[in-house]
């Protein structure tokens, strides 16, 4: 499965009909705390009073999730994933719930209706889920909430463990800090004979809370040619449509430019570890 025509259509729906799902899951915890499935005419009462969460994140985080799901199950690979979005909690959870570990700490969050609207329900309430990922979170190592340090921890935990891959999903608006700015230079400390990889994805939505960001402002050129010179090689993935047709070709785009990273970096470390340079 090495080309943009490799995902069939069973594939391709079931990946879709999943990020959907973890899409509604989002944004139901940001916003709802009663009538979770619109089941009535939506109320004024059926709001949450206060919205934490940043919606704009949500489908991004889901799309990798989804994609990183389909490299791991096809692929075997142990994996890491470092989010670092802000308020990019709804997501995370979603998928948590969705693929059953959730349910596994609390028991009450199995999967069905009931387990669906503790869920949203718990979201940004006292004694839930905070709008940033936090030490009951399964799987959680690091306490979010301060912006900027996603892809060196994702470095950290890839040093002297050759069999790690560590995704590493960037926000835009993250991006701007000092302490990314600085991380992208680490891919040039990492040894691909003894050490993991780091497979850093930028979710480029465009917007932080007050303006465009930085990445926004740049063409898809642009950012070619600064990540070249970091030393990446680049794929862009666009998912801006709605339609059955638009989403099926960015899921094959994703899934091609997945498949392509992940193949380069088996062969870099193939080489590397029989004693060749690259």
């Amino acid at each position: 499965m090495n080309n943009i025509d490799s995902l069939h259509d069973d594939e391709f729906r079931a990946l879709d009909m999943y990020w959907r799902a973890a899409n509604y899951l989002g944004v139901a915890q940001i916003y709802l705390r009663d009538n979770c499935f619109l089941t009535d005419r939506l109320r004024p009462e059926h709001i949450k009073p206060r919205l934490l969460g940043h919606w704009g994140t949500v489908p991004g985080i889901n799309f990798v999730y989804t994609h990183l799901n389909r490299l791991i199950r096809h692929k075997r690979q142990i994996s890491l994933l470092v989010t670092g979005p802000g308020h990019g909690a709804p997501a995370n959870l979603a998928n948590l719930y969705l693929e059953g570990t959730l349910a596994e700490f609390y028991p009450e969050l199995s999967h069905g209706k009931a387990g669906a609207e503790r869920l949203i329900r718990m979201f940004s309430t006292p004694g839930g889920f905070p709008s940033h990922l936090n030490p009951g979170t399964p799987g959680c190592i690091h306490e979010g909430g301060e912006l900027g340090y996603a892809l060196a921890t994702a470095f950290g935990a890839a040093f002297d463990n050759p069999d790690l891959l560590a995704p590493c999903i960037v926000g835009d608006g993250e991006a701007e800090t000092g302490p990314t700015a600085t991380a992208w230079h680490c891919a040039k400390y990492l040894n691909p004979a003894k050490d993991g990889a780091v497979l850093p994805i930028l979710h480029l939505n465009h917007y932080k809370i007050s303006s465009v960001t930085i990445f926004g402002a740049m063409t898809n050129e642009e950012l070619q040619d600064l990540f070249r010179g970091y030393g990446y090689a680049v794929g862009i993935v666009e998912a801006w449509g709605d339609t059955v047709d638009e989403r099926a070709e960015a899921h094959r785009r994703m899934a091609a430019e997945l498949d392509k990273a992940y193949g380069a970096i088996g062969l870099i470390q193939e080489a590397m570890r029989r004693g060749q340079i690259i």
